[in-house]
């Protein structure tokens, strides 16, 4: 038979074994746990630092997309615009065009007239409308082109080439004694494509 020693000998052997398989599994649990944690943190981290830039993106995207004009126009001030820039200088090339949109918004500006594109297209002195398109109609009937639109946007976002022009005139097409009023009374400036420009 086996002796006391060797039944305790075996025994504390079992009990070490035993203690041993327990520990090795404790520790790979610990160890595996210890790896699942940083990559939690890392997808935690990764999540905030992704909705981070996904907010700055939106605040780019609306910055972007918010137009940042010379005047402030509204819906009906740029269709106005449009219209009486196609209306008065639809045959012209760009410049023709932007030199136009630069006088109405020009006036915009000026204290001796109406805040408002709409205010400053459709103004009257002494009940006579500033620009004949008005008078006649013919703002109300043209198609704007898309060049008409790149000129516009171009010119509320400051392109000028006016020389601080407020007025200007078809010379073929005003009677004689309107074409006196503008050389007696106005300074010009310079002539492109069928008007001739004039400041105070």
């Amino acid at each position: 038979m086996y002796s006391k020693s060797n039944i305790l000998l075996f025994i504390a052997y079992t009990v070490c074994t035993g203690l041993l398989i327990f520990l090795k599994h404790y520790d790979v649990q610990a160890e595996s746990i210890a790896q699942q944690e940083p990559a939690a943190v890392t997808v935690v981290t990764e999540c905030v630092a992704l909705e981070q830039f996904e907010s700055v993106e939106r605040v780019i995207s609306y910055e972007t997309m918010k137009q940042r004009f010379c005047i402030e126009v509204s819906e009906k001030d740029l269709e106005t615009l449009m219209r009486i820039v196609e209306a008065e200088a639809g045959g012209e090339d760009r410049t023709g065009k932007l030199l136009v949109a630069n006088v109405v918004i020009n006036r915009v500006r000026s204290k001796r007239f109406p805040n408002t594109v709409t205010d400053v297209v459709y103004q009257k002195a002494r009940n006579v409308t500033q620009f004949s398109p008005v008078s006649n109609g013919v703002i109300n009937q043209v198609t704007i082109s898309d060049e008409t639109r790149e000129v516009v946007y171009s010119a509320l976002k400051g392109e000028d080439v006016s020389n601080g022009a407020l007025f200007f005139m078809a010379r073929r097409l005003v009677a004689p004694e309107n074409a006196a009023w503008f050389d007696s009374n106005l300074t010009f400036l310079f002539s492109y494509g069928g008007h001739d420009f004039y400041t105070r």
